[in-house]
């Protein structure tokens, strides 16, 4: 058995003669098919999909229609020329931020908080970042939910509080089982996506045409006007970088991508490229066709109808299926919302999982934080957030992209210039606790662009302040480790799986001296304690080492002699 734990959350206590007992893990966590090495590195053995396989399930979760009333939003407050401007700026900073974010997950089959851990923040200071990519989950499941109720109340006259109902527990089974499950879904309703994506505006190019050129000198609803105004792009571009932290979970996907070789770089490449950042050309172009259907139908519906998605798609079908064009919106819509929310409840049962094992120092399994996940969404839900869409997320992206922009700086600058380690370590044997360079660089920057927001320093500042956010991250974190002379990244030297193992060593597994299963070279750390090798999760969830393989109090980080290790190939 190869990176399969058969190991209770519950954490072992040493004897006082003897090193800890050995730990199991509970049922669930213990399942892998479930699990997905939800705390841990993904390890080659299981990554049996394809580059185009992974690409495909990782886009097949960017089906969500929240894009079409962010879109719409955005247009019908701003303008049209500002709106236009705000997406294309929101779409090209998310873009090259994703770049190095997505290679990196792939690269070294880590998540989003594994990769955080190693970039900047350290064990303890990502911990908040997995608060924040919480939040990111449950506020699009909230929102992606709202839209699918709104859906079924059109289609069958369902009171939107049962479908906010019906909408969460009907994801449960799917993300019950994990990734090879999301992959069916993603799979299996993707022919009906395209088609119900693509109908509505082949309607409107043949039914209207004339809609395409009214629709570029729409000045909104709010009496923006149709021309460009400098506090309208600011506002809708923080709202639109909202979306930001989406690369996140582009990333619990890719981080299943196979190894890239020689006879699969380009298409490994590419699909990386498609999957991970690629995903925002889709969206940007999702944005303004959703503001372009809310425009066409705002006469027929009104405003806040407009602004849901599933009135503007049942006007766009009319001329075509007539009466039908209400239950073809209606499958549309359902279809869409439950492929980006199996996503969004997977997700965030990651970051939650992530979360409370380093707090608690317990993993009970990933699919508990499921029912937390989706409680906290049912009640966003419950109070109307998608009335107070625009502030809601206009606020949250100044924290997001902080957190993002931080990280991208320590991949692309800081590791180019020697202050951070070439490899991601994220193994708590081998870091501190926080890391000055990226946690600080956070949380100077959104500090700074949350006060913004709320126009403490003018109308200007407010309406830019996710560009603060992003200038002070980007700047910062670099400027961080540069004045600590990258001091904060390791506590120690990795001798054991650090970036001077042999590339065909890195599948050679290693018994866990804790749970007694064998994981592959990257998951595993030299532990004193145990006088051998620990997985990185065993080593997450002890509550009792006192860091000893990280600090001496006396004397400061020390470098722990590397054990004899048993080794099979895999």
């Amino acid at each position: 058995m190869t990176d399969t734990a058969t190991p209770s959350s519950a954490t072992t206590t040493a004897p006082p003669d003897g090193p800890p007992s050995k730990r199991s893990y509970a049922k669930l966590a213990a399942d892998e098919s479930r699990e997905d090495y939800s705390l841990r590195y993904a390890p080659h053995s299981f990554r049996r999909w394809s580059p185009t396989m992974v690409a495909s399930t990782a886009l097949g979760g960017i089906a969500y229609l929240a894009d079409f009333a962010i879109g719409a939003s955005i247009v019908f407050t701003y303008g049209f020329t500002s709106g236009l401007a705000s997406i294309l700026c929101a779409a090209t900073i998310i873009f090259v931020t994703g770049i190095p974010i997505a290679r990196a997950c792939a690269k070294y089959g880590v998540d989003m908080d594994l990769l955080t851990r190693g970039a900047g923040f350290g064990y303890f200071g990502s911990t908040l970042t997995s608060l924040i990519y919480a939040s990111f989950t449950f506020i699009f499941f909230a929102l992606e939910g709202s839209i699918m109720a709104q859906a079924m109340h059109q289609a069958v006259g369902l009171p939107v509080q049962f479908g906010y109902l019906i909408t969460t527990l009907i994801v449960i089974p799917i993300v019950f089982r994990g990734m090879g499950a999301l992959a069916k879904v993603q799979a299996w309703t993707q022919p009906i996506w395209l088609i119900g994506m693509v109908l509505p505006f082949l309607v409107l190019a043949f039914h209207s045409p004339d809609t395409f050129s009214a629709f570029s000198s729409f000045g909104g609803t709010e009496g923006a006007g149709s021309g460009f105004s400098w506090i309208g792009f600011g506002l809708g571009t923080g709202v639109a970088l909202s979306l930001i932290a989406q690369i996140g979970e582009q990333a619990d996907y890719l981080r299943f991508m196979p190894a890239k070789t020689e006879a699969n770089k380009r298409k490994w490449n590419l699909a990386v490229l498609a999957a991970g950042p690629g995903w925002v050309i889709i969206g940007a172009a999702k944005q303004l066709g959703g503001a372009l259907l809310a425009f066409a139908a705002l006469e027929a519906v009104g405003k806040t109808h407009a602004l849901e998605p599933i009135a503007p798609q049942i006007e766009a079908l009319k001329p075509w299926l007539g009466s039908f064009g209400l239950p073809a919106a209606a499958i549309f819509v359902i279809v869409s919302q439950i492929k980006i929310n199996v996503t969004n409840a997977y997700s965030g049962s990651l970051s939650w999982s992530n979360f409370f094992s380093r707090i608690t120092h317990k993993h009970p399994g990933r699919v508990w934080y499921i029912f937390l996940n989706l409680a906290i969404a049912l009640t966003l839900m419950e109070m109307n957030m998608f009335a107070a869409l625009n502030k809601l997320l206009g606020f949250y992206s100044n924290v997001g992209i902080a957190w993002i922009a931080a990280v991208a700086a320590d991949l692309v600058i800081n590791k180019r210039a020697g202050w951070s380690p070439k490899y991601i370590e994220f193994k708590r044997a081998y870091l501190y606790a926080v890391n000055p360079a990226g946690f600080g660089a956070m949380v100077i920057a959104s500090t700074v662009s949350i006060i913004a927001f709320f126009g403490v320093f003018g109308e200007y500042a407010e309406a830019f302040s996710t560009f603060i956010a992003a200038g002070l991250a980007v700047t910062l974190c670099p400027l961080i480790a540069w004045a600590t002379k990258g001091k904060y990244y390791l506590a120690r030297p990795n001798t054991v799986s650090g970036p001077d193992v042999e590339v065909e060593d890195i599948t050679a597994t290693h018994t866990c001296a804790v749970c007694d299963t064998e994981y592959e070279l990257p998951d595993v750390a030299d532990c004193p304690v145990q006088s051998g090798p620990i997985c990185s999760l065993c080593c997450s969830l002890d509550a009792t080492c006192g860091d000893v393989c990280r600090t001496d109090t006396s004397a400061g980080p020390v470098l722990m002699p590397m054990p004899t290790m048993p080794v099979r190939s895999a």
